[in-house]
């Protein structure tokens, strides 16, 4: 039993009690057992208690953020895209039904009108699809990434078949994770190969896999652009580019949608690279250790 007592001097603690009955050669009953302070234990098991209380609030607080993250995500895939469309839709009728009517300038102005709310309308897909990641639930299954990578590579050359690419995917390469995810990370990161080998003569795509200290690790390597790893540190934040607009368009959110996947495999993702001399992204899907 634990019971509260008091000590000769008078300091009041907490006692934990275990005792039997025993009874001597005379016949007379009598109590054998241990009294034991476990008052640090008390007040420890206290503070737990009220972390926990702390940590259901807050579990709490953030399901309702959340609820609302999905509410305001709504209104972005409903309601913004209306008028973006519009602005697209209109400017495109004036530029086929008006082009007779307006001067090269005013033609250059709609382009660039359009190309503005079709950028915005990808920004905000990228958006969605950054706060999708982290509410979808996690079902791995062994995956052929290998397979993967080739369907990705596929799509890829289909919507540029004028570009020649060297693309090398090591055969039978295998991963514990749940498929949709793993397929937005290659996406990403392949798109990301794709594009950034764009001014290469001779572009060249590298899908593979290695063995170290933290267990299989994927690889996604290019001869593109690379880049400063001065900034390595922004590369996987939203809306960080590392690379002029002109040059490569993109909204700055396919890495991080990356890294919020992993990171949710439990994994690690890093990059090394050098300007004009390609990047190598680096993922793992599971911490070595992790179950």
């Amino acid at each position: 039993e634990e019971v509260n007592m008091q000590t000769l001097k008078g300091r009041e603690f907490v006692a934990a009690v275990t005792a039997v009955v025993k009874q001597d050669v005379k016949g007379n009953v009598y109590f054998d057992g241990i009294v034991e302070d476990v008052s640090e234990r008390k007040r420890n098991e206290q503070q737990i208690q009220k972390l926990n209380d702390s940590l259901r609030t807050r579990s709490t607080d953030l399901e309702a953020i959340n609820h609302e993250l999905e509410a305001f995500s709504y209104s972005v895939s409903h309601d913004l895209r209306a008028p973006l469309r519009a602005i697209d839709g209109f400017s495109r009728i004036l530029l086929t039904s008006y082009a007779d009517k307006l001067d090269e300038t005013g033609r250059d102005r709609l382009d660039r009108i359009r190309a503005a709310a079709q950028r915005m309308g990808k920004l905000i897909d990228d958006l969605l699809n950054l706060s999708r990641v982290s509410r979808v639930k996690l079902e791995r299954e062994t995956i052929d990434v290998s397979k993967l990578a080739n369907e990705v590579v596929q799509e890829l050359s289909h919507g540029e078949p004028e570009r020649k690419v060297s693309v090398a995917i090591q055969p039978e390469l295998q991963g514990h994770a749940d498929s949709r995810l793993l397929r937005v990370v290659l996406d990403n990161l392949l798109g990301n190969a794709w594009k950034f080998t764009a001014q290469q003569e001779d572009a060249q795509i590298e899908v593979g896999e290695q063995v170290n200290g933290e267990g299989h690790v994927f690889f996604v390597r290019d001869n593109g652009a690379g880049f400063d790893m001065q900034y390595a540190d922004k590369l996987f934040g939203a809306f960080q580019r590392l690379h002029d607009d002109s040059a490569f368009p993109g909204t700055g959110i396919g890495l991080a949608t990356v890294q919020r996947v992993i990171n949710k495999h439990g994994g690690r993702i890093w990059a090394e690279s050098e300007v004009g001399k390609g990047a190598s992204f680096y993922f793992t899907l599971q911490q070595r250790g992790n179950v």
